[in-house]
């Protein structure tokens, strides 16, 4: 438990960091540096999948070496670089050179992270392990968010300020890795020579992992989200609070539902969040009022807690012990393989057919998921 919550706390603080970015970045794309929602997919889709492949690569290594721990310190380290070069960056090229070492660290991170709190859970208690890490995760989003609005009304015109500002908590994130104990392999598992086989994989996990990537396609960057509300009619103050609405609902979900997973199975939440999911983009995709916003971003947080937490417990769940990180890293690496054509898609649809466009096809492919799970997934 201890491991669990040291990594929460870093948790927690990277993501004061990187929540306080994350809702002025596609603001300060499109109106201050000029690019446009295209742009904003690209950069997106390529930051988020480049850096996506490093994770079943990080992960291989992990269990290959038997260590999580220093490649967890190394992608944290990676992801504060990364939000400096957002603070200097001028021209949206320099942004695509900011979010890549951002999410080069994420996809270094996750994995043996993930790993790391798998392997301090009790038995049984995965998904409450992942569900609490998820929570702590998700309380820095909410901090983060209201920092950024309260230095984007302080500050109107001043974006780099709260740049500079997030590299803060990101740095101390950092050290408190240092205090994780790493459990050492068994004797048995240290000499055991590591071979990753697609086909010595639990037939659920493999359709889990192809379903999932499919799924990827309809489910673009957060970021349109936001854009959108933008677009609409909110101002870059209410854009924030809308993020902050969001990471609410999620932060007091997300603990509880992964929580209940342990007791009732996972397929019944999943289903649910992806359920959630279409029905939100639908919702974004026909809303004209700004006021619905509120309900919108609100429902989109059950979305991703009925579904994070429970994701890496049920591949934790049925990998083998000694690929359990490459297992979790490889779903990390399809989800965001698949992340590039899905924002790169969601641009296009936006620029030629309208900005509703992007949301229709998430949408309905969110509910298609949903419907989908129920066949795959088989008595968990």
């Amino acid at each position: 438990m201890f491991n669990i919550i040291l990594l929460g706390v870093t948790s927690l603080l990277t993501d004061i960091s990187s929540e306080m970015i994350y809702p002025i970045l596609p603001i300060f794309l499109v109106n201050t540096l000029g690019a446009s929602p295209a742009i904003l997919g690209v950069i997106e889709g390529i930051a988020e999948s480049l850096a996506s492949l490093l994770k079943v690569f990080s992960g291989y290594f992990s269990d290959k070496f038997k260590r999580r721990k220093p490649f967890t310190i190394f992608g944290y380290a990676s992801s504060t670089l990364g939000k400096f070069f957002l603070f200097i960056a001028y021209n949206w090229h320099a942004v695509l050179v900011g979010r890549i070492v951002d999410r080069f660290g994420k996809g270094v991170r996750t994995a043996p992270r993930d790993a790391l709190i798998a392997d301090s859970a009790a038995a049984g208690k995965r998904g409450a392990a992942f569900g609490l890490h998820r929570a702590m995760d998700t309380l820095g989003a909410v901090i983060g968010v209201a920092f950024a609005y309260y230095l984007v009304t302080v500050s109107p015109g001043d974006l780099r300020k709260v740049f500079l500002f997030s590299l803060i908590p990101a740095f101390f994130g950092v050290l408190f890795l240092f205090l994780v104990k790493e459990k050492a392999a068994a004797p048995a598992a240290a000499g055991k020579k590591i071979e990753f086989k697609w086909k010595a994989l639990d037939k659920r996990l493999k359709l889990f992992l192809i379903f999932t990537f499919i799924f990827t396609l309809g489910n673009s960057s957060n970021a349109f989200l936001l854009l959108r509300a933008q677009k609409s009619g909110s101002s870059t103050a209410q854009v924030i609070l809308l993020y902050l609405v969001y990471n609410l609902v999620y932060f007091g979900v997300i603990y509880p539902a992964s929580k209940l997973s342990d007791k009732i199975g996972r397929k019944k939440l999943l289903s649910l969040g992806y359920l959630f999911y279409g029905l939100v983009y639908l919702g974004f995709a026909l809303n004209q009022s700004n006021d619905m916003f509120w309900f919108l971003f609100g429902a989109y947080g059950l979305y991703i807690a009925f579904t994070e937490g429970v994701e890496k417990a049920l591949i934790a769940d049925m990998a083998p012990a000694d690929l359990r990180a490459t297992a979790i890293g490889l779903h990390a690496t399809l989800v965001g393989i698949g992340l590039l054509p899905a924002s790169l898609f969601a641009g296009l649809l936006w620029k030629f057919f309208g900005a509703s466009a992007p949301f229709y096809f998430g949408g309905f492919m969110g509910i298609l998921a949903s419907i989908c799970l129920f066949f795959i997934l088989k008595g968990v």
